[in-house]
């Protein structure tokens, strides 16, 4: 794993991911790009550019885990569909990987597939990694609830894994059931006005038929969570800081979207 752990990773798996399952080939570029300049970033911001053990353990448990879980999560209905398997594709071939990396990367992907790799093992690692980092461990979740909508749906049996690993990450059945509402809309968001505002309710997690004052305190709740301040007193990652500043612009933007359908002020 050194070659992995040897270096900044989340930027660019996080950027991969993300990128790669929602925006296609070009999503998965870009974001691998500003994964990278938040790596490069994150190692010459005053410090040595060497990561940390513990940076590197963080680091290992997210690369070993994210690619582990989602094979449980594709197989979770009893085949990897051609879209998952040309999504997981997408993520390494963008990702910057050299061969050796590819070769882990697959390796892990086919033992959570196989069920080679226990998916209670690496969530609980995962988890002793980062159990103060409650956004990076709610990018995980988000990670795997992307990869199980590449096929356009969630089954069943699907969505019981990946409750399972939001549960295993200390979140709730409800945060679980607001993410995947969020990622569900976005994914399959319309460039209209009508689908904007619906895609807008998603992201903050809130119906068309709540009222203002609901719609106002859950906007609130979610500019707290993601607010950089407070993740930078927690020791989040700069990285992770970063996004969690593009994630705020994201939910103000839908509760202006909203507050403008509403005639709100």
């Amino acid at each position: 794993m050194e070659g992995i752990i040897g270096s900044y990773w989340i930027g660019k798996l996080v950027g991969g991911l993300l990128g790669g399952l929602s925006g296609g080939w070009l999503g998965a570029l870009i974001g691998v790009f500003v994964g990278h300049w938040f790596d490069r970033a994150l190692a010459g911001s005053g410090r040595a550019a060497r990561p940390s053990q513990r940076q590197k353990s963080v680091h290992a448990a997210f690369f070993r885990g994210a690619f582990v879980a989602m094979g449980h999560v594709c197989k979770a209905d009893g085949r990897v569909s051609e879209s998952e398997i040309r999504a997981v594709e997408a993520i390494m071939s963008h990702m910057d990987l050299n061969a050796e990396q590819r070769q882990q990367a697959i390796g892990f992907f086919r033992s959570g597939r196989d069920n080679q790799i226990g998916l209670d093992e690496v969530i609980a690692e995962f988890y002793a990694r980062t159990h103060r980092h409650a956004q990076l461990r709610q990018l995980f979740v988000e990670i795997q609830i992307q990869a199980a909508l590449a096929d356009g749906k969630i089954d069943s049996a699907e969505r019981v894994l990946l409750q399972r690993i939001a549960l295993g990450l200390g979140f709730s059945e409800a945060d679980y059931v607001r993410l995947e509402q969020m990622l569900h809309g976005h994914a399959s968001r319309q460039p209209d006005r009508e689908t904007a505002l619906e895609s807008a309710y998603d992201t903050l997690g809130v119906r068309p038929t709540d009222n203002d004052a609901d719609i106002k305190r859950a906007w609130r709740r979610l500019m707290s969570e993601h607010h950089p301040d407070k993740l930078v007193a927690r020791g989040l990652p700069e990285e992770m800081v970063r996004i969690a500043k593009e994630r705020t612009q994201e939910i103000q933007s839908a509760y202006e979207v909203v507050k403008q359908a509403r005639g709100l002020r």
